[in-house]
């Protein structure tokens, strides 16, 4: 058992409590990671919101990088010292969906006993399956991904989700080819990445939709060929006018807003694919003319995080950064310690940050 920090939500809606918790040690198939940088995922917010439900106190955080300092019977390609991104993909490798090649989409639930405790003994709930606002983690070998020694762990952090999730809905999921015409909704962490993937995957049109003009202007940047304002009285005009009439080939939703669900299929073309990307509360519901979708034989789909196998996606965007084809670097907003972590929450919350990163060491 190892005591460390770690940001608490013990209610839904207030700040975290930095405070000092028991970490037990791994077991069979199980890594202990030191955190030395965790990115703040809107993901994260909503849970410590309270959108999904859930039980308290837990410690959330999902997106991280560190050294394994720890490794339980069983694990093999690990060593102590090793640079790794943490995930919450947690995969058994044996289900259906794992045997099918979707990890993400395991059928084997995790344990309901975490490795954390309160100080005083009391249950502590692992977030996400990983609990990366910490100083370690202890993790399913699955969760864990090996990253080149010279790479900064700032940087590294933003593979564990945001990245993965943005570039692989429009590769794994949304399977887009040469010269198709993309629109991504929202043009925050996700949104930049999806745009990114866009750009990687040879889209002719790559088209930002977004409430702010800052936004489009980040999306540009990230490799956009044009913005729509979400506030024009028909945004789904200016992408027919964009795309010849037609509308477009794949519509990614990277926002968790069911407005977005509800306007999203207005710039789809026949044929075209909508992906369901962002998340919005449970609860959230929007209305769809099935006739519209049958007879225009549109796709509806679901991406959760990407639909990656980090095995072989994370090597691959790696190499991408490493030839100046991914930007990683301009995505982080800003750094702050652990200390200040609803200071970095606050302003993800206000739409300010692409990505904001807790950095531990």
């Amino acid at each position: 058992m190892t005591t460390i920090r770690a940001a608490v939500c013990h209610e839904f809606g207030a700040p975290l409590s930095i405070e000092e918790v028991t970490l037990a040690a791994p077991g069979a198939d199980e890594v202990e990671v030191a955190v030395e940088a965790v990115a703040i995922c809107h993901s994260d917010i909503s849970y410590a919101d309270g959108a999904w439900g859930g039980a308290l106190p837990a410690v959330y955080g999902h997106e991280a990088a560190g050294r394994v300092t720890a490794v339980g019977a069983g694990v093999r390609r690990l060593a102590v010292g090793d640079p790794v991104i943490v995930t919450l993909i947690r995969s058994c490798g044996q289900c259906p969906s794992c045997s099918g090649g979707h990890p993400v989409r395991c059928e084997t639930p995790a344990a309901d006993a975490g490795p954390l405790t309160r100080a005083d003994g009391g249950p502590l709930v692992q977030g996400l399956s990983t609990a990366a606002f910490a100083e370690k983690v202890v993790v399913h070998r699955s969760q864990v991904a090996p990253i080149p020694d010279d790479m900064p762990m700032d940087v590294a952090s933003l593979l564990a989700c945001g990245v993965i999730t943005g570039v692989g809905a429009v590769i794994n999921s949304a399977g887009v080819r040469p010269g198709e015409s993309v629109v991504v909704v929202g043009a925050g962490g996700v949104g930049l990445n999806a745009i990114q993937g866009a750009v990687i995957a040879g889209a002719r049109q790559v088209i930002a939709v977004d409430l702010s003009e800052e936004k489009l202007d980040d999306a540009r940047a990230f490799g956009a060929t044009h913005g729509v304002l979400a506030t024009d009285p028909k945004p789904h005009r200016s992408v027919r006018e964009i795309t010849g009439g037609r509308g477009a080939d794949h519509v990614l939703v990277t926002v968790g807003a069911a407005q977005a669900y509800q306007d999203a299929p207005k710039f789809l073309a026949p044929g075209g694919t909508l992906v369901m990307v962002g998340m919005p509360p449970s609860g959230a519901t929007v209305t769809y003319e099935p006739v519209v979708v049958a007879a225009t034989s549109q796709v509806m789909r679901g991406s959760k995080m990407g639909d990656v196998v980090i095995s072989r996606d994370i090597p691959w965007l790696v190499d991408l950064y490493k030839q100046g084809r991914l930007e990683l670097d301009a995505l982080i907003s800003g750094r702050y310690p652990l200390d200040d972590i609803n200071a970095a929450i606050a302003d993800t919350r206000a739409g300010r940050a692409r990505r904001n990163v807790i950095v531990l060491r």
